[in-house]
């Protein structure tokens, strides 16, 4: 791992990271966009023109940037895990670690086409649902902060599972059990004000729910909790994950075993 700085590394690892999602589009733009419109249709369908309680807004309006925030996530989590445990198998990690490369700017490399994949899905799902629902955009630089920094949150994550997970199933218990509960559980489908209250006291302790949330409320206007404060949660949160990834590569953590 090198000392010194070199853009022009850094920008070239960005572009091959952005290239190789973009070669498999229809399983890493396409499935998800799919997997997600196939919720919408199904919810509206079952919930109809309900409003969601407490809130009151139709429930349609509720959903979408939900599932759309829950895909950028999904999405921004596996375009770093996946590149990591996957050259980790391969065993060519090796040479990633021997790059002229500073250790931050294979992290921001990294984590910069995690955003553009999470971005891309979202458009994607944006243009689909745009001629059948009547979507807002209320807080246009609260779409954006919590977009790029909730991506940024799990693309850092991604990194350090990638760093340690040592076989494909080791990376697949991280999103099974961890990853795929806590964004189904944070408030996609349902507003929290209609758990009990010792669900609703538990809840606020997923982090998922503030990055959803405050998603949602950039489309909306509404939420179930103070945006603004949250917002200086996750753009703390998304400084101290990329600290993080930072520190774990420049030690090389669980890269050198």
């Amino acid at each position: 791992m090198a000392d010194e700085y070199n853009p022009r590394g850094a920008l070239t690892l960005f572009h091959r990271e952005t290239r190789r999602f973009m070669r498999v589009k229809m399983q890493t733009i396409i499935a998800p966009a799919l997997t997600a419109i196939l919720y919408l249709v199904v919810f509206r369908y079952a919930m109809g023109e309900r409003h969601v309680p407490g809130l009151d807004v139709p429930y349609f309006d509720f959903l979408i940037p939900g599932l759309i925030m829950m895909a950028m996530l999904q999405n921004a989590f596996a375009n770093t895990s996946s590149s990591l445990i996957t050259s980790k198998v391969m065993n060519v990690h090796v040479f990633l670690l021997m790059a002229p490369l500073a250790p931050i700017e294979v992290v921001l490399a990294a984590l910069a086409a995690s955003v553009i994949r999470a971005i891309v899905v979202a458009s994607v799902l944006l243009l689909v649902l745009f001629p059948f629902a009547d979507i807002h955009f209320a807080h246009v630089w609260m779409i954006l902060l919590y977009g790029v920094c909730g991506s940024i949150i799990m693309g850092g994550v991604g990194i350090l599972s990638g760093m340690w997970a040592q076989k494909f199933d080791d990376m697949a218990t991280i999103s099974n059990f961890i990853i795929l509960p806590l964004t189904f559980l944070s408030g996609v489908f349902y507003s929290v004000h209609q758990l009990p209250d010792v669900w609703q006291s538990m809840n606020h302790f997923n982090p998922f729910f503030y990055l959803i949330d405050g998603f949602r409320y950039g489309f909306i206007g509404v939420g179930d909790s103070d945006p603004v404060q949250a917002a200086l949660v996750v753009v703390v949160a998304a400084l101290a994950v990329t600290t993080a990834c930072w520190w774990a590569w420049k030690n090389g953590w669980k890269m050198k075993e």
